[in-house]
């Protein structure tokens, strides 16, 4: 076991009433150790309520308890305040606090709060912190903390951790898959998840519409720095004619990133009106957590994003490619 710092345990057992949180737009690292931490919690005997800024898409609602997520700021209200001092609030795979969304200033007034994180850069937000930025996922640093609880993991939060795990490593591809990875992993498996009831739900589990939206998507790809860079779109016209949301375009960046001389791919995302979003993903020649950082964003070497307000995507790619050919240059 990879030991998570003394102060977490002990005060995990002296608090009664929790409050666990995670990044806008939830991918299945910050569901799976979402849901994975709150059951650990309530086998304690523990009162939880569990926070994100958007409900749990359908992608992810496989997950165990992916129905008891809250949206609402009255809800929190309501469960905090009868809670008074005996009150803990957690911060699960979210890199800085403004990824908490619009109700984070809300979520860090709770005292003490807990930034748990695996990502690069992350300098803790929180009044306590465990960063650790060599670790797989979220899901596998939760996993250890249920072992220093002394709590044994149910079916139910196994399944939830098992998919933490493979979404944050890309099916134990990444570069930050490690021995002890595959050992939770094997934990999990003997807990009863069945690998392959997680994997079909999480790739083989889409509409036509999706299809429909990869075959759009593909056809914007713009090859710049002969071919070291691939850029790739999405707009929310496309969103709307696919029936699609922007879950559906999870792992689409990994196509033109498996092209042999592509070095890092660029996903472009219209989001909102004026609204950017990038994702980076680099193979050995690019720190694209470096990239995304200069951008007000972060994540890790190879796998990063940023967001950029009141522009386009011509705007972003033109800023962003001059970056990335400097960087590739080195």
């Amino acid at each position: 076991m990879m030991t998570p710092p003394e102060f977490l345990p002990a005060l995990i057992r002296k608090t009664g009433h929790f409050v666990l949180a995670t990044h806008v737009s939830p991918d299945g690292d910050a569901l799976g150790s979402l849901l994975g931490l709150a059951d650990i919690l309530e086998s304690m005997g523990k009162r939880v309520f569990c926070y994100a800024e958007q409900e749990v898409t359908p992608f992810y609602r496989f997950l165990p308890g992916s129905d008891r997520i809250h949206t609402g700021r009255d809800d929190l209200d309501n469960f905090v305040r009868p809670a008074g001092d005996d009150v803990l609030g957690i911060s699960l795979d979210c890199g800085d606090r403004q990824r908490l969304g619009q109700n984070g200033p809300n979520l860090l007034k709770i005292r003490p709060f807990v930034v748990i994180d695996h990502h690069k850069g992350n300098n803790g937000f929180g009044d306590f912190s465990w960063i650790d930025s060599q670790r797989s996922s979220t899901g596998e640093m939760i996993f250890d903390l249920a072992t220093a609880l002394g709590q044994t993991v149910s079916k139910e939060a196994a399944i939830c951790l098992y998919a933490a795990i493979v979404t944050d490593t890309g099916s134990f591809k990444y570069e930050l898959t490690r021995p002890h990875t595959f050992d939770v992993a094997r934990q999990l498996v003997e807990l009863g998840v069945r690998p392959e009831f997680v994997a079909g739900n999480l790739y083989d589990n889409f509409t036509f519409g999706r299809l429909q939206l990869m075959q759009m998507v593909l056809a914007t790809l713009e090859v710049v720095d002969d071919g070291r860079i691939a850029i790739i779109r999405v707009t929310r016209k496309m969103l709307d004619q696919t029936g699609c949301t922007l879950v559906d375009t999870e792992n689409l960046i990994n196509l033109p990133r498996s092209v042999a001389v592509v070095q890092v791919a660029v996903f472009l995302k219209e989001t909102g009106e004026d609204i950017v979003s990038v994702s980076l993903r680099a193979k050995d020649s690019c720190d694209v957590a470096e990239v995304a950082r200069e951008f007000g964003g972060g994540g890790h070497r190879k796998a990063a994003g940023f967001r950029q307000s009141l522009t386009t995507m011509d705007e972003v790619r033109n800023r962003l490619l001059p970056v990335l050919q400097r960087k590739l240059s080195r």
